[in-house]
């Protein structure tokens, strides 16, 4: 009973965060249909502000900044801003070449990190719609407006983008990234038909001027407490399927295990710091989708180490164990030997996805033993992308 007990707990939770939650999402939206994202141009577009913080970003910053000037968007009623988290190569000098283009710097004196950063620039940005993005990913030109459109809707606070996972597939080991991020596009797609998301893209999203709170922690996540802050306010957050990102997969698990204990470790801070918005009582389907989309997944791949204990346990027992016993060796040799594939040589789909479920199990663990130890940090690590081309 308890090598069963042990391996049906891993497999429960990982069971209905990635199965069962995006099925009763679809059963919901039979009965809850939240009001359509308007497809038509308002009658005045709104002012936006695009904040951008960077952190040595000289291989790529250009590239970005023409891209957003590209933009089909009314210049007049664009602002850009560069934040400079204190970048100690040439991304400041690069910023500069773009000033009489109507492109703005706000260099911080001493590195801080990517919210303190955007807690700075906030006092400077003169838009009524704030758009976050990052240095290294493209926004397709005619993908603002979409974005923007949302905001029709006096009801949205917050309106997410639609992420593109895009690399070499013969030059990377991320490939599994790509099948990851297009089923947590469409998990999305499916909270938004039924009211809200609970997280928005950190690569891309728009929110109202009145919701961002300018003194936010530096430690936490920004881009997801977006969708909190709206909350707490009366407003729901959507994800735009046609306001479309390009972001770069990262070239190697390494960097890929890195962004996920960074972003998983400031997402468990930010929840426990918002936590109040888990109670399904008080805040309804939100509270029920806030648990299912993030703290049920966070949970799932720590509660992976379980399903070899219980199998040992089982093991002893019965045969049926030792058979899943080299079953999941199995896949643990796959993925040790896919983690450790030399950089720039095409790894074989044997090792793929084995891989990826062991950087993300692994990520997970670090993150909730930072988490729990208290450990926090503001300063990030920009992951370094391939520059992304639409």
């Amino acid at each position: 009973m308890v090598g069963i007990l042990l391996i049906a707990l891993p497999v429960l939770l990982l069971g209905y965060s990635y199965v069962g939650y995006p099925l009763l999402l679809m059963l919901a939206g039979r009965f809850r249909h939240a009001p359509a994202i308007s497809a038509t141009d308002p009658p005045a577009w709104p002012r936006i502000s695009i904040a951008l913080p960077a952190y040595n970003e000289q291989d790529s910053i250009a590239g970005t900044l023409e891209g957003l000037l590209q933009l089909d968007y009314p210049p007049e009623l664009r602002q850009i801003i560069v934040v400079s988290d204190a970048s100690s190569d040439a991304t400041d000098d690069i910023v500069r070449r773009f000033e009489s283009r109507g492109v703005e710097l706000l260099r911080l004196p001493a590195r801080s990190g990517k919210t303190a950063a955007e807690n700075a620039v906030f006092p400077r940005l003169t838009g009524d719609i704030i758009v976050n993005t990052d240095a290294t990913i493209r926004i397709l030109p005619g993908s603002l407006k979409p974005l923007i459109r949302a905001f029709q809707d006096p009801a949205i606070g917050v309106a997410s983008g639609r992420d593109l996972s895009v690399g070499d597939l013969h030059a990377e080991h991320n490939r599994a990234e790509s099948g990851y991020v297009g089923y947590e596009m469409w998990v999305r797609d499916l909270e938004t038909g039924i009211g809200s998301i609970v997280g928005a893209s950190g690569c891309y999203y728009g929110i109202r001027r009145h919701i961002v709170d300018g003194n936010f922690p530096a430690e936490l996540s920004r881009d997801f407490a977006s969708a909190l802050l709206a909350r707490e306010q009366g407003y729901r957050s959507v994800s735009v399927s046609d306001a479309v990102c390009l972001v770069p997969r990262a070239r190697d698990l390494r960097t890929e295990y890195r962004r996920k204990v960074r972003t998983m470790s400031r997402g468990l801070e930010t929840l426990w710091f918002k936590r109040h918005l888990l109670n399904p009582f008080r805040y309804g389907s939100f509270g029920w989708m806030l648990w299912s989309h993030k703290l049920v997944r966070w949970l799932s791949f720590p509660a992976m180490v379980l399903l070899p204990i219980g199998l040992v346990v089982l093991s002893s027992r019965s045969n049926h164990g030792v058979l899943g016993e080299l079953v999941v060796a199995g896949g643990l040799l796959c993925g040790l030997i896919g983690f450790q594939w030399p950089s720039g040589r095409k790894m074989p789909a044997l090792f793929a996805i084995p891989a990826f479920t062991i950087a993300s199990a692994g990520a997970a663990i670090e993150a909730w033993g930072q988490a729990l130890r208290g450990v926090k940090s503001a300063t990030w690590e920009p992951t370094r992308r391939p520059q992304a081309s639409a």
